[in-house]
Order: structure tokens, then sequence, then C-alpha cells
């Protein structure tokens, strides 16, 4: 009969290099306070402010019209004129889509092209 012996090497390569006794708090405690680096923050953020004037300003056939008017009538009337006047468009839009039977898709797709007719005109500036 043949015998076969089995022989254990220890083959096994590990990156490990503690003990397995060794915690946190043990020996490899200040090894790890020495390794660690601190990350200094800065006190105020880098942030963006907000832009100052209008994308669309000066931009359409109606943007200088636009610029006077709210100059002249100030910001926040204007703002709530520019406000009811969007929202009375979209309300005649809306009838029209009815009135021809057009599906809530497509009253958002004519409401959306409004919208971008007006910047290309100007009277979103």
């Amino acid at each position: 009969m043949a015998t076969s012996s089995i022989t254990a090497t220890n083959s096994f390569s590990s990156s490990f290099h503690g003990s397995w006794g060794s915690t946190i708090a043990g020996e490899d405690y200040s090894t790890m306070l020495t390794k660690t680096t601190t990350v200094k923050f800065r006190k105020n953020p880098l942030s963006f402010g907000p832009m100052m004037g209008n994308v669309n300003e000066g931009k359409g056939l109606f943007a200088p019209l636009v610029v006077i008017t709210r100059n002249i009538v100030g910001k926040k009337r204007f703002n709530q004129l520019r406000g009811k006047a969007i929202a009375l468009h979209s309300q005649v839009i809306t009838e029209f889509c009815k009135s021809i039977g057009a599906d809530s898709k497509q009253r958002q797709g004519l409401i959306r092209l409004a919208k971008k007719n007006g910047e290309r005109l100007g009277f979103l500036a």
C-alpha cells in the first residue's frame, strides 16, 4: 500500500502584520493616530451668489421695452404684472385647446412653445 503524507506549509501571505490580540485601544492605537491626517475646512465654503441681471436681458425685439417698463414700475410690481399676464395667456391656451379638442399633453406643449417664443421675443428680459 502506498501512503501519502500531507505536510502543511505556511505559504499564506497577508498584508496584516499585527497580532490578532491587538485592538484599537491596544498597541496599534498610537500607530493609527500618527498616520491620520487632519482635514481643514474653510470657514465660508465657496458659494455662488445670485446672478445679477437676467440671462435674457437685452435679447429679443421687446427686451428694451420690458427693461424700461420694469425700471419704471419697479421689480416687485412688474413681476406681479408679468405673472398675471402669463397666467392669462395660459388660460387662453387652455381654452383654445378645449375648443379644438387637444389633450393635456398638446396643451402643455403649446404652453412651453409660448414660453420659448416669449424668451426669443424678449418678453422674459
